[in-house]
């Protein structure tokens, strides 16, 4: 099915994927295999050489994965989608794709702690160094732009901090420059927003998270064009070997057709949940993109669709306090990660971001009083009352 003239609530479901082609089969069938039989030795040769098209090994391509694959380059209206194991795989491949020894690399001012820790390794082993950056307008971020910076990586929404990059901004300066713009893209989704629109020439998601919604497969995606993606699948995705299982890319196109009423459903729980925690003594302050006074509501006026399903908020106390809010809660998760039905909720200085040294969290915004809330699918009044009754308990 062509689905480039498709709205993307259409394309989630039917993109990529025509029933007549797989015996009339509804839902996209599950190639749970590890390798592919030849007609002739011939035919084997020419796929190997890459003279002709078809499916040789499932760590270098299969079906059910290229489905996956097909369907998230065309909700992020981009050229091609590589599938990979984790997010973490995803961003490894990319980085180390658009690296050598001895490169620079531009971060946005926060990073998920893994993306940090997978930094400090390549600045140890392959003396990549990395700076971080407010990007708060063309001239800082010319100002830290090297001869040796190889890529621009971004998080917007930042990680947990929830500040916002003007994606149009950091574009104009890296085409002057011809560095690539990467962006991490897990706390939005293609629902929300689609950075290779704004100019971005990479894509990452955590597929783990919104894409996947149901809190039980791990993944990550990557978008962006055809060439370089061509490069990382026969290179660092082939060769490291961080692909993603048929049987998972299968969940996560499961977990795709409801992503537009899913998230619909995050952000009016959370647009809610923000209103109320902004009126109780115990919290100091509350980061969402969708209010009128987040700092970087302007931002988010030009590059997203809604405000998303993740809150951060400050609580008036001590790390002790905070760690006590979070045990007196009822239903709502103590668990590290976002998307799925379930609210989750956790504590980053001492949780995902614990790797992070404690100079270069407080610089990022990550205090011992900040708690992240992934608001989930449940009723917003329950929500509500669960963490109202933790909090009255301080």
């Amino acid at each position: 099915m062509k689905s480039t003239d498709k709205q993307l609530e259409t394309k989630v479901i039917h993109g990529g994927y025509d029933s007549k082609d797989m015996l009339g089969s509804l839902t996209a069938p599950l190639f749970q295999t590890s390798t592919f039989t030849f007609d002739t030795a011939e035919q084997g040769e020419r796929r190997f050489a890459g003279d002709e098209e078809g499916f040789i090994y499932s760590r270098i391509a299969n079906p059910t994965v290229h489905l996956l694959e097909e369907r998230i380059a065309a909700l992020e209206n981009g050229e091609r989608g590589l599938a990979f194991a984790s997010g973490m795989a995803a961003v490894s491949s990319v980085l180390i794709a658009l690296t050598k020894a001895n490169d620079h690399i531009l971060c946005s001012s926060g990073l998920y702690g893994c993306t940090y820790g997978l930094l400090s390794m390549l600045k140890e082993k392959y003396n990549i160094q990395h700076d971080f950056s407010q990007m708060e307008n063309e001239l800082a971020i010319k100002a830290q732009i090297k001869p040796e910076t190889s890529c621009i990586y971004i998080e917007t929404p930042i990680n947990p901090t929830m500040k916002l990059i003007n994606l149009r901004t950091v574009v104009k300066v890296a085409k002057a420059y011809n560095i690539p713009v990467v962006v991490d893209n897990t706390f939005c989704s293609p629902y929300i927003q689609r950075p290779l629109e704004l100019g971005c020439d990479v894509v990452i998601h955590s597929a783990t998270k919104y894409i996947g919604g149901h809190g039980d497969v791990i993944g990550g995606l990557v978008v962006g064009s055809k060439e370089f993606l061509d490069s990382v699948a026969m290179s660092t995705q082939k060769d490291i070997g961080g692909v993603l299982s048929p049987f998972d890319a299968w969940l996560l196109l499961r977990g795709l057709k409801t992503l537009p009423i899913r998230l619909d459903r995050h952000a009016d729980n959370a647009e809610r949940i923000v209103d109320q925690l902004r009126r109780h003594p115990k919290v100091v302050s509350v980061y969402y993109p969708n209010h009128f006074d987040h700092p970087d509501y302007s931002i988010y006026q030009q590059q997203m669709e809604r405000g998303g399903g993740v809150i951060s908020f400050e609580i008036d106390g001590d790390k002790q306090d905070v760690q006590r809010f979070l045990n007196e809660l009822s239903f709502i998760k103590l668990a590290v990660s976002l998307g799925d039905a379930e609210s989750l909720i956790q504590h980053p200085a001492t949780m995902t971001h614990a790797v992070i040294p404690v100079e270069e969290r407080l610089k990022m915004g990550i205090t011992d009083q900040l708690v992240r809330l992934s608001v989930g699918l449940e009723s917003w009044i329950d929500i509500w009352d669960d963490l109202q009754k933790a909090l009255d308990n301080l």
